[in-house]
């Protein structure tokens, strides 16, 4: 395993053999969508890996925003952080309820606010229930600790952000969304979203970087990524949907070496909402 893979993502291997370290903070988390009807908070509570707090996405999110779960200020990170027990200098590991799906998000928002040791649990809870590891349903409650935000605004792209890019072309834009709903052969499932892409950019389906719940060997990687256009040396913004899938490219591209990456927290939702952001149709 490559350094930045093993900086990224953890095997249940090891966090098992860590699980009571107590610089250690395991985080469920868990988010769905609609259409799956499954309520992840209630999952949490009746089955969590033992110690571990949960992050609502939606919730630790800009709520001022009509935009779904788009990152928080700074001070209500922060403030959030506080209240779950995690602060400065500890080791954080991040899992979620179907494998590697929106753990990645809750990374890229730990990343983004300036937390150099997170990573993924491969595999996420479905493996390390099938490997018969303990899991618990009693209620966390951590001291409140201090927790230091500090907002990397180059991580963060938005709409202004997005115009610009497809007008210089100066950087990559990778859509992590389904090669249909990419090339608008297949409806959106919000209601109101154009179908199509953003003018120029790449399609890697998320699902392609995965097997079995966890994240591709690099060789995979490296070849889902160059089949579709993406070459490295140039920065790169991923997008989703809403903004969880694009995470599980930036988390497999920064395990590949790619530096210069940003997520466009909108995504989808915010460009194909709107009448006034160009939409292309058809392969890129």
């Amino acid at each position: 395993m490559s350094d930045l893979r093993a900086q990224n993502l953890v095997s249940t291997d090891w966090l098992h053999a860590h699980l009571s370290q107590p610089d250690l903070v395991v985080v469920d988390g868990s988010w769905y969508l609609p259409q799956e009807e499954r309520d992840p908070k209630a999952e949490y509570v009746d089955t969590h890996i033992p110690g571990a707090v949960y992050f609502d996405i939606d919730t630790i999110a800009d709520t001022a925003s009509d935009l779904p779960h788009m990152m928080p200020s700074p001070v209500a990170f922060s403030s959030a952080m506080r209240r779950l027990g995690i602060g400065d200098g500890q080791r954080i590991v991040v899992y979620d309820g179907k494998g590697v799906f929106s753990a990645p998000r809750v990374w890229w928002a730990f990343k983004t606010m300036g937390v150099r040791d997170v990573a993924v649990l491969d595999g996420g809870l479905p493996k390390w229930m099938r490997e018969g590891r303990p899991v618990d349903d009693e209620p966390v409650v951590r001291p409140e600790r201090h927790f230091s935000a500090r907002l990397d605004h180059g991580s963060v792209a938005d709409r202004a952000d997005m115009l610009k890019a497809v007008n210089s072309g100066g950087h990559q834009i990778v859509d992590a969304r389904s090669a249909g709903r990419f090339s608008g052969s297949e409806p959106e499932p919000r209601a109101g979203m154009r179908s199509g892409h953003i003018p120029g950019s790449l399609n890697v389906h998320y699902a392609s970087l995965l097997q079995d719940g966890q994240l591709r060997p690099e060789a995979d990687l490296r070849e889902a990524f160059a089949k579709a256009g993406v070459v490295s040396g140039k920065p790169i913004v991923t997008t989703c949907g809403s903004g969880i899938s694009a995470a599980i490219l930036t988390l497999a591209l920064t395990t590949l070496g790619h530096r210069r990456l940003s997520l466009y927290d909108g995504s989808w939702t915010e460009w194909g909402g709107r009448d006034d952001t160009p939409v292309s149709i058809g392969e890129a």
